[in-house]
């Protein structure tokens, strides 16, 4: 293929493949539709939704800890091959749900193999193949790429209820099991291509001729230099590191807490059920531009600052849910959190690419997610248990705020990039980026 001179970088097709994986991927069909299996699994397995809800807390916190095992694998044996291998098992994961009896251990197992096998599957591994082939246009690939988690969180609900109606909850996983292997599997397998180099190519469609120097910036991380970068042990005694991981945690406690919760803090302020679901859609849609605008404003600007500024919006959000006297404002507040829950993923794997390279890059992101996830997780049990003792999500909505306005305080501590992009010559720049 790398005689073949392509109309278009193929680098953008490698984003809509993998856009499509996370679209197709364990976290919109098993995370984001859980809600819709509810019922039909507390029915199935007699058991009261607590202790169904149990299976998802296993799904979350496999994902947590093993996306840092996932993030070492990616490092030693390439993300291709852990996102294949992985796509296969989850695709017969879900195929085996026909096989569940009515055990409740027999659910638990079947959730918590999806979690632990499905964080190959997460962000992390799909953001280190788009950040090796864009540099330039590192934080739009990756804004566009992570929009395929969004609209999974838009249309596997619904898909799934959609299915559950008519079929049950096993054949709809079955279902949802044959797509993979089926759809997902085989196109991965065709078009996921892991570095530009592998087809002739480089980073963002642009020949070395075309940088400014003549050669890579100093401390830019190309695909000519993808030994450059720290090793794991290396970041993790870099303030920097800390500092974006502590930024992250916080952020993301208040960010998860408030999706999960945010239909019953309308229900509860006596919202309409059609009230409350416009809600959560204007979450939905606040995490697509959140995931799309955040990247776009990556490429543009210094990214601590725009981190800063997502986060302090998604911190006056929280806040505005919490004291908001009308609908609109309510609403605001809604958008405003899902830009925030948008944008986190995206920021965390630019800042991580531009402070500590991609030699290591899926162990560093993997960690970070990890800690992301789990202290979302967190959140959401803190939310709900505040509100089981007050009666009310006002006092953590008012602690998550701060939270989330002491973590764009931390994005404003950092320094310069250690790994930016390498500068090139205005002339043609714009079209070598499209066309190479």
């Amino acid at each position: 293929m790398s005689g073949i001179r392509p109309r278009w970088f193929y680098g953008w097709w490698v984003v809509l493949t993998c856009a499509l994986g996370l679209l197709l991927g364990p976290i919109p069909i098993v995370v984001f539709s859980f809600g819709v299996f509810l019922k039909p699994l507390a029915r199935e397995f007699h058991a009261g939704r607590g202790a169904v809800s149990l299976a998802l807390t296993f799904t979350t916190l496999a994902l947590g800890v093993g996306v840092t095992l996932a993030g070492r694998l990616i490092d030693r044996y390439g993300a291709r091959r852990v996102i294949l291998s992985a796509n296969v098992l989850v695709g017969l994961i879900l195929v085996a749900a026909w096989f569940c009896s009515g055990r409740i251990w027999h659910l638990y197992l079947f959730y918590l193999s999806l979690g632990s096998v499905g964080a190959g599957l997460a962000p992390v591994s799909y953001c280190c193949v788009v950040s090796h082939w864009f540099d330039q246009h590192r934080g739009l690939a990756l804004g566009l790429m992570l929009a395929g988690l969004g609209t999974g969180a838009i249309v596997m609900p619904s898909a799934a209820q959609f299915l559950i109606g008519r079929i049950g909850w096993r054949l709809t996983y079955l279902v949802a099991g044959a797509v993979v292997l089926a759809v997902t599997v085989p196109i991965l397998g065709r078009f996921l291509v892991e570095k530009p180099e592998s087809m002739g190519l480089w980073p963002d469609g642009i020949p070395p001729a075309r940088w400014a120097s003549g050669r890579p910036a100093a401390h830019s991380e190309t695909s000519l230099e993808t030994g450059r970068g720290m090793r794991g042990t290396e970041a993790s005694r870099d303030p920097a590191f800390w500092v974006i991981l502590c930024a992250v945690v916080l952020v993301s406690a208040g960010v998860q807490a408030c999706l999960v919760h945010v239909a019953a803090i309308f229900a509860d302020a006596g919202a309409s059920a059609g009230t409350a679901a416009l809600a959560t859609s204007l979450f939905g849609a606040g995490l697509l531009v959140g995931r799309t605008g955040s990247g776009y404003l990556l490429d543009r600007f210094f990214a601590p600052r725009v981190a800063a500024l997502i986060f302090a919006c998604t911190g006056a959000g929280i806040g505005l849910l919490g004291i908001a006297a009308s609908q609109l404002l309510a609403f605001a507040a809604a958008f405003f959190i899902g830009i925030g829950n948008g944008a986190e993923v995206d920021i965390m794997a630019y800042l991580i690419s531009r402070y500590f390279g991609l030699r290591s890059f899926g162990t560093i992101y993997g960690f970070v997610f990890g800690a992301f996830g789990l202290a979302g997780g967190l959140g959401v049990y803190v939310m709900g248990a505040s509100f089981d003792a007050t009666g009310s999500y006002r006092l953590m909505l008012l602690v998550f705020c701060l939270t989330a306005l002491l973590g764009a305080v931390l994005m404003l501590l950092l320094g310069p990039y250690r790994y930016r992009a390498a500068p090139v010559q205005e002339s043609g720049a714009a079209l070598d980026a499209v066309a190479t």
